[in-house]
């Protein structure tokens, strides 16, 4: 029984060590916010590349091929490929799978991402300020005829969601319908042919640093669904 056990654990640290994690984040953020995730993932023998990309210079078309490619030129050929996302990383992924294959494309992880758009978007979109501090990408995101997710389409890949359901921005909240983490609905955050979805409570602009979002998408990571 004990050697059953100590070669189940080498087959698993090596599936990890020939398996990639390429981490995007979400908006006017940088590659800082998803550190604790690179450390945690980096732990459990995951190779990581944590993507820094200048999420309010273009818009999502151009930033998808920008953030993505480079990663994947690191990750490697032989590698299994994952990605782990936050927000607009979620989007960015869904449209560079739009118009490229990755051939070793294992799973993927998105955090609170605005698969459906945000109210937010439709509502402030047209304020004074608001496309210089989130730029061309800022106004792709919302619910209308300028939705860059909505126009994607159902995923053709395997992906699991994290939802969160508490918020530290009570005004956006006021703007959104139902539950969200303040910048997006829980229903929002859904995808025609994902392969799973859960509902934690934590907020948008901490849920990738939450120990216990990370526990989840390291599950996810490793079995393909998340622990219930």
């Amino acid at each position: 029984m004990k050697i059953i056990t100590v070669l189940a654990l080498m087959l698993l640290s090596i599936h990890a060590h020939s398996a990639c994690v390429v981490l995007l984040h979400g908006l006017i953020r940088s590659d800082s916010s998803m550190k604790k995730l690179e450390t945690e993932l980096v732990n459990e023998n995951f190779t990581v590349i944590n993507v820094n990309y200048p999420s309010r210079d273009h818009p999502i078309e151009v930033l998808a091929e920008k953030a993505i490619d480079p990663a994947l030129n690191q990750c490697g050929l032989e590698k299994d490929i994952h990605f782990v996302t936050h927000s607009l990383g979620g989007i960015l992924v869904r449209q560079y799978l739009s118009q490229h294959e990755i051939r070793k494309l294992k799973h993927v992880v998105m955090l609170g991402p605005p698969n459906q758009g945000s109210e937010v978007v439709d509502k402030l979109g047209n304020f004074p300020g608001f496309h210089f501090v989130n730029g061309d990408a800022g106004l792709q995101l919302g619910t209308g005829e300028l939705s860059a997710p909505n126009k994607l389409g159902k995923a053709e890949f395997d992906v699991g969601i994290i939802a969160g359901t508490r918020s530290i921005n009570w005004i956006l909240s006021m703007l959104i319908p139902n539950t969200d983490d303040g910048k997006v609905s829980v229903d929002r955050t859904k995808l025609e042919g994902m392969n799973d979805h859960i509902e934690m409570p934590v907020t948008h602009p901490f849920m990738m640093k939450n120990e216990d979002v990370i526990a989840q998408v390291i599950h996810y990571l490793r079995y393909g669904n998340f622990k219930k």
